[in-house]
């Protein structure tokens, strides 16, 4: 799955990536995490002949899916992931979702899991396949709310976690993007895991667990230590100088 992952390109390199155009400034994000609000790229409006001008459009996306029929938003799961393997029957927009890395636990029995960075291994960055649903709430007013499609990590990420996000190669961008002409089961082939060696794995300290740590230390290789060994309450009379440790 991918809960958490980051943007630090610049506006110009991120527009230049996704081919939109009228986006606008924006700051590094470090760590995003779901119910924020994050920049998908979908298809738009054709553009009239002769137009020099990129026909995709960026929007700012609710992260967290709220399908049209959900009456009560409280009583719905956030859904920041989407499984591609049932999703590609759904009817929403298609999205792409520019990072330049995500972060992945790795759980060891019941011990704290330890965080990694994972982003491509020659830099860059990655566009990761989203889907995109307007949701209507009962007053009235409408949220674009969004999900990232993930699929069966590779051997590179297995060892960490069991998915992935799904990430779509800039050849196939206007191809995925293409929901007038292209049904769900006509880019289904593009719902698979990256190429091995795509994406290098950088274990990191906790500092990414918190959602108020927003700098680019919370990137640096580090990794968790072993708890700490618990002390003893000492006994009444006991020396002050002498513990008994766990």
């Amino acid at each position: 799955m991918c809960g958490r992952f980051a943007l630090t390109a610049t506006p110009d390199q991120t527009a230049a990536f996704l081919d939109v155009a009228g986006l606008e400034d924006f700051p590094a994000r470090y760590n995003i995490a779901p119910t924020q609000p994050v920049l998908m790229a979908t298809a738009g409006a054709p553009r009239a002949p002769g137009s020099n001008l990129p026909d995709r459009q960026p929007m700012l996306v609710r992260w967290g899916l709220i399908p049209t029929w959900v009456k009560d938003t409280r009583e719905f799961p956030l859904l920041f992931n989407a499984r591609s393997e049932g999703a590609i029957a759904m009817r929403h927009r298609r999205a792409l979702v520019p990072a330049s890395g995500f972060y992945e636990w790795r759980q060891a029995g019941g011990k704290k899991g330890q965080p990694y960075w994972i982003r491509p291994r020659h830099g860059g960055l990655v566009a990761f396949a989203g889907l995109i649903e307007t949701y209507a709430e009962p007053g009235g007013s409408e949220m674009d709310t969004g999900a990232i499609l993930t699929v069966n990590a590779n051997a590179d990420i297995a060892h960490i976690h069991d998915r992935m996000p799904v990430v779509i190669d800039p050849r196939d961008f206007a191809r995925w993007l293409d929901c007038r002409t292209l049904e769900p089961r006509d880019v289904a082939d593009l719902l698979r895991p990256a190429q091995l060696d795509f994406f290098e794995a950088i274990p990191v300290s906790d500092l990414v667990n918190k959602v108020a740590n927003t700098g680019p230390e919370i990137q640096r290789r580090g990794e968790i230590g072993p708890e700490p060994e618990k002390v003893k309450r000492q006994k009444p009379g006991a020396d002050d100088s002498q513990m008994t440790l766990f």
